[in-house]
């Protein structure tokens, strides 16, 4: 079984550790991978599902597979000892989250089934 990856990205990461009887298959970027998938006949893609998704559409010989195998969370930091850093970036992304930015950057860039985060437990 060979599956195409994007060369470094998560799901690369993620799958060298977690496959033990597929082969993974490395181009430099998602859309590389997904015309080397078809290009060298290989049995699998792996990736960000809207792009997949599109694909699939574009071509009518392949499906993705219901689900997903891993969930990438975004996240955002601060050097130790920054307390009020650290406190600001808590609470902007709280109002992002709570004001409906995020939801609709997530909309307007087209990743209509990607989900917002909950609120954080307050500290």
């Amino acid at each position: 079984m060979r599956v195409a990856v994007a060369r470094a990205s998560a799901y690369d990461l993620y799958l060298t550790r977690a496959l033990k009887h597929a082969k993974l298959v490395r181009e430099g970027s998602g859309p590389q991978a997904l015309e080397m998938f078809r290009r060298d006949r290989l049995e699998a893609a792996a990736g960000v599902k809207q792009p997949i998704v599109a694909f699939a559409k574009a071509h009518l010989d392949t499906r993705v597979i219901p689900g997903r195998f891993m969930v990438i969370e975004q996240a955002m930091g601060t050097p130790k000892g920054r307390e009020a850093g650290s406190r600001y970036l808590r609470e902007f992304i709280e109002e992002m989250k709570a004001s409906g930015f995020v939801a609709k950057a997530l909309a307007a860039s087209g990743q209509t089934d990607a989900a917002v985060a909950p609120p954080a437990p307050v500290k």
